[in-house]
């Protein structure tokens, strides 16, 4: 957590396929004082999403074995509350079908960020308070 800031999400679950996008996210949240758990696809990210409650989501649309969509679908069935920033590097549409089911089913704030994702849009996507 940033000192001093009791507004900033304490735990970020970052779902992507892509090693070196899950570390830059892992590196920037780590160095804004939150815990991160990562998980390579939605399916993983299940078990990842109960056990560790995360206050926000960075999640990839295009992954193998169960995509972001589908993710998020799960998730609202779930009831999750968790700040969902959807990212892709494919077509921003389906960033926006993303966002748009989120909405649908009662997920708190879904933000869509295209790759490749700048630090700063990243930690603003994410709730870091800029300072």
């Amino acid at each position: 957590m940033i000192p001093g800031s009791s507004a900033a999400p304490r735990r970020l679950m970052v779902v992507d396929d892509e090693p070196r996008f899950a570390a830059f996210v892992r590196e920037a949240a780590e160095g804004a004082g939150m815990q991160v758990e990562t998980a390579g696809n939605g399916e993983e990210a299940k078990a990842v999403y109960r056990r560790f409650d995360p206050d926000v989501i960075v999640l990839d649309v295009v992954m193998p074995v169960m995509d972001g969509v589908e993710f998020v679908q799960w998730l609202g069935e779930e009831g999750c509350r968790a700040r969902l920033v959807v990212v892709t590097g494919y077509n921003p549409h389906y960033g926006r079908l993303a966002e748009k089911l989120g909405q649908a089913k009662g997920i708190g704030s879904v933000t869509v960020l295209n790759k490749p994702v700048r630090l700063h849009q990243l930690l603003v996507a994410i709730g870091v308070p800029a300072g």
